[in-house]
């Protein structure tokens, strides 16, 4: 539903630093968990920083770390940082004015986007980081 793999990417890291809180994490040790381009990933961390939810230090020693427990870091709080659009997109065609549907669907289906992109915000804001923590550390 989402546009891109942004929030589970940020999420995936945002879990890592909860579970790894003794100390910061570079973008290098993310994108080993991840299995991806540290490089891209700082990208996705600038965001994360950008909004507050974790802080950053550079050179030697430096990292990422949580700017706040991850028991207060909601899932909401990731979407909020990572998503621009909103989870269903309109189409961009320029309806035909003369057909009933045509004339009336956008407006009509604008309602239904805001719908689901507050009950998308509403459900996430029930999970937090520390509850992902706590799922991945049970499994094992």
């Amino acid at each position: 539903m989402f546009a891109n793999s942004h929030f589970a990417l940020a999420t995936h890291m945002l879990t890592i630093l909860a579970v790894h809180e003794d100390g910061p994490m570079t973008s290098a040790q993310l994108a080993r968990s991840v299995n991806t381009n540290p490089a891209f990933l700082r990208t996705l961390l600038g965001q994360l920083r950008a909004a507050g939810l974790i802080e950053v230090s550079l050179g030697k020693g430096g990292g990422a770390r949580l700017a706040r427990p991850a028991s207060r870091l909601t899932l909401a709080d990731v979407y909020r940082a990572m998503e621009r659009r909103p989870p269903v997109q309109l189409h961009r065609c320029t309806p035909d004015k003369a057909c009933v549907v045509g004339r009336n669907i956008l407006p009509v289906l604008d309602g239904v986007v805001r719908d689901v992109e507050s009950a998308t915000v509403r459900r996430l804001a029930g999970k937090t980081v520390a509850d992902l923590a706590a799922q991945v550390l049970r499994r094992g």
